[in-house]
């Protein structure tokens, strides 16, 4: 197991909760908007932080912290995560995990044994615009979909969010993600933001006037629809 981040303390990544991140590399997908390029297209060349240090951090801010997060890059990839989890829920931790949903295998084997107390899976587009936003052509979208299952039919608190740019998203697209996850918990809408780690520099955000007018779109599906970013 490979970290090459770790975010001793944050406020915003686990809802509700104060918690640490960790960071780990690799993707199955390209999307052209990913604001940790680094660590999707070039994870051996990002610094490694000692599995000893994070282990350390964790003992001794257990009175101070309530959960881990752990992201990526896709830490589905992770061979190792659900060793790493089940050492760091030893501690007495929360775990939330951040994914893309294209192993919805490696998913379900960690609900089912009880490792992971949050789920964050990003929606990449509407159905029909998903490979591109996902910059993965010939995507399976029924990986994603039984993802989307497994969260919305089981008990672990979830997310579904979708960080938007003006290039990708539009009305239809929101209408479709709208009408696809009906019923589903909680949901986001991420403004783009633009950074020097963006793997295509290319895109934009939208105001929080367009963003709300998308909240509304969506509210005849989904009843608790967050907007972030602006």
């Amino acid at each position: 197991m490979q970290i090459h981040g770790f975010q001793t303390l944050t406020l915003l990544d686990y809802p509700g909760r104060v918690a640490c991140t960790l960071f780990l590399g690799g993707c199955n997908f390209r999307c052209p908007f990913c604001q940790n390029s680094g660590l999707v297209l070039s994870p051996g060349k990002e610094p490694v932080v000692p599995m000893e240090e994070v282990r350390k951090t964790l003992q001794k801010r257990k009175k101070v912290l309530d959960g881990v997060c752990i992201t990526g890059g896709e830490p589905t990839l992770a061979p190792d995560l659900p060793e790493l989890i089940r050492e760091i829920k030893e501690m007495g931790y929360l775990v939330k995990l951040d994914t893309n949903g294209y192993r919805p295998e490696v998913l379900g084997s960690l609900l089912e044994e009880g490792l992971l107390d949050y789920v964050a899976m990003d929606i990449k587009s509407s159905p029909e615009g998903y490979a591109k936003a996902a910059g993965l052509p010939g995507l399976d979208l029924s990986r994603i979909q039984r993802s989307v299952e497994l969260l919305m039919e089981g008990k672990v608190p979830y997310e579904f969010r979708t960080t938007v740019a003006r290039e990708l998203h539009g009305k239809e697209e929101i209408l479709s993600i709208g009408r696809w996850l009906k019923g589903c918990r909680r949901y986001a809408l991420q403004n783009y933001r633009e950074s020097e780690q963006v793997i295509m520099p290319v895109f934009s955000g939208f105001s929080r006037e367009q963003l709300e007018n998308f909240r509304k779109m969506l509210e005849p599906w989904i009843e608790r629809v967050e907007i972030r970013g602006v």
